[in-house]
């Protein structure tokens, strides 16, 4: 088997729950300096070096040729690192880029991450020939027309004005960065589009978004929030898209509240957020928030054990496909005459890709099994559903 290349990286501190940190691309961990402070406590953080940036070589790609380069290689080279310390499972916190990767890995590896920070990025960058043009212009001339303009998409004017050391110290390390380096990771962004995964990420996810960004403007954030289940949305004010650079108190004080709130939230309860994933994803936001909002004290612990036990424990459990475990489902509804669950389920059942004609079939099933009269009723629940679903306005 051939050695993998790790990155460069730097590890602060032995104690906590991991913390890994992706940068922008052009950056390097030095952007995460005056931020880190605020929230590092309590963690063991990791931050780490793109392909061809600062400490890191560009051939640690195994291909830097145009168009070879993916999000995912650049996943994959994170879990490297992590398998290479001995971490299994860590929170994660990235911007622009190193966004877009900690949102690929909590939609493809979510047993790994625990909770999830995405800053200033996007579920997809844009017009994917704009990447390649600046990948050929890199690779012909180097890093330094890119960095000679860099300020402007980086930072506000006023900050840039200021002139803090951080504008400079940044900006050197994007005229040092490896032109094949820095182009790879351009060919990443110009394929990557995440939006299909979005609805698959059960780390609790916390969105930051730059109000004066002009490389990912607030609504590449809002849709990165809207379609993530239970993503948290904050704009910063007076910050460009290096937010964690200009802004580093705000944007440090969100970092530390959320990985705070998730990591005691995960500790007691690990399923409850992949719970609460697919049961959105099976009864729908509408019917889910309703729920929540009609959660008393009386009533929290019970919605908890569900949504922990039957939809983190059970529904999530890889031997059968969502499909059929309705199909198993509504049967023992059927059989129980549990109606007010049938129709959530039948919702639930077509949510999770049952035909009409598959929901009559199983329901004429139960008629044998179940008995007459408990079919019979369930095809009343049944035809009031699709009655439902064919015109909204009939519900009540």
């Amino acid at each position: 088997m051939t050695e993998r290349r790790l990155p460069n990286y730097e590890r602060i501190g032995a104690e906590g729950t991991p913390l890994i940190l992706g940068p922008s691309i052009g950056t390097t961990t030095r952007l995460w300096d005056a931020a880190l402070p605020h929230f590092a406590a309590g963690h063991a953080v990791i931050r780490y070096d793109l392909p061809g940036h600062g400490g890191t070589p560009a051939a640690i790609l195994s291909d830097t040729a145009p168009g070879a380069t993916t999000v995912a290689d650049l996943a994959q080279t994170v879990l490297d690192l992590a398998d290479a310390l001995g971490v299994e499972r860590f929170a994660y916190a990235g911007v622009s880029l190193g966004g877009a990767i900690g949102t690929w890995l909590a939609a493809h590896h979510p047993q790994r991450v625990t909770a999830l920070a995405v800053l200033c990025s996007s579920p997809h960058f844009g017009d994917p020939a704009a990447w390649h043009q600046r990948a050929k212009l890199v690779r012909e001339e180097g890093t330094g027309p890119v960095a000679d303009t860099a300020p402007g998409r980086w930072f506000t004017a006023g900050f840039v004005a200021e002139d803090p050391p951080i504008v400079s110290e940044l900006i050197d390390d994007l005229y040092s960065a490896s032109p094949l380096g820095y182009a790879a990771c351009c060919d990443a962004l110009a394929a990557v589009d995440l939006r299909g995964d979005l609805a698959s990420i059960v780390a609790p996810t916390l969105v930051v978004a730059g109000r004066q960004d002009v490389a990912t403007p607030v609504a590449h954030a809002r849709e990165l929030a809207d379609g993530i289940p239970g993503a948290h949305l904050l704009e910063v004010a007076d910050a460009g898209h290096l937010a964690v650079a200009e802004r580093p108190d705000v944007v440090g004080a969100a970092l530390r509240n959320h990985f705070a709130v998730t990591e005691q939230f995960s500790a007691k309860r690990p399923a409850h957020a992949a719970g609460m994933a697919v049961r959105r994803a099976v009864l729908g936001d509408a019917h889910v928030d309703r729920a929540i909002a009609q959660t008393t004290d009386f009533t929290a612990d019970f919605q908890d054990f569900i949504t922990r036990y039957a939809w983190g424990e059970i529904w999530t459990r890889p031997g059968l496909e969502r499909r059929l475990r309705s199909a198993v489902t509504l049967t023992a509804l059927v059989a129980h005459g549990h109606h007010n669950e049938l129709a959530m389920h039948v919702r639930g059942a077509l949510a999770n890709g049952l035909t009409r004609e598959e929901l009559k079939e199983i329901l004429l099933q139960t008629a044998v099994y179940c008995g007459v009269p408990a079919a019979n009723a369930a095809f009343a629940v049944a035809q009031r559903v699709l009655a439902e679903f064919d015109d909204p306005s009939t519900s009540g």
